[in-house]
């Protein structure tokens, strides 16, 4: 893997890969808007699901401050999720990069979950001044919590009550990485 790429090697002569959002994508996203269950505890009720297509059009999801990348397993070359991106600020010149992940059911635990973060770091601080990536997850959610952990985070604390979700205010686990902390990619066997 090369610093700041946007591939790397699972098993098996599959690739994980990120690409900008193409127009078929779309199907996806609208899946993701009126799926109840489809994001798993991340889904917030039903969303216009016209929505999607209407960001597409302004700036293909590639926003200044924010967007959205695919996760493509190759060689089957079809959208397993979606990577996001957000930027913070916490004061002054201080800005860091707020990620997530969704990917479709058939899709996880494979590996394609912390690969695709881990991508999406590479390719954020490479691009971007930020020493800053942070990732929010649910207490229950131990998948993405070990994901976020290959991937390079460190679990920083409780955010207590940040997230209504199911009729009731929920806390949730904060994780970050730092452009200087070692790379997953120099972990041997990864």
């Amino acid at each position: 893997m090369e610093p700041g790429g946007t591939s790397t090697p699972l098993t098996d002569d599959l690739t994980v890969r990120l690409r900008p959002v193409a127009e078929p994508d779309l199907a996806m996203f609208r899946r993701f808007c009126t799926e109840p269950g489809l994001i798993g505890l991340d889904w917030s009720g039903f969303r216009d699901a016209a929505a999607p297509a209407r960001r597409f059009a302004v700036d293909g999801w590639l926003g200044t401050d924010d967007g959205r990348l695919v996760v493509e397993v190759e060689p089957e070359r079809g959208g397993a999720g979606i990577v996001s991106y957000q930027a913070g600020r916490y004061s002054g010149m201080a800005s860091y990069w707020e990620i997530g992940i969704v990917l479709l059911p058939a899709w996880r635990g494979r590996g394609i979950g912390w690969r695709a973060q881990a991508l999406l770091c590479d390719y954020l601080f490479q691009h971007s001044p930020a020493q800053r990536i942070q990732a929010g997850t649910h207490p229950e959610n131990v998948a993405e919590q070990r994901s976020l952990e290959k991937a390079g985070f460190q679990l920083e604390g409780v955010v207590r009550a940040c997230e209504f979700r199911a009729g009731a205010w929920r806390d949730g686990y904060l994780y970050s990485r730092l452009r200087d902390d070692p790379s997953p990619w120099d972990r041997p066997g990864e």
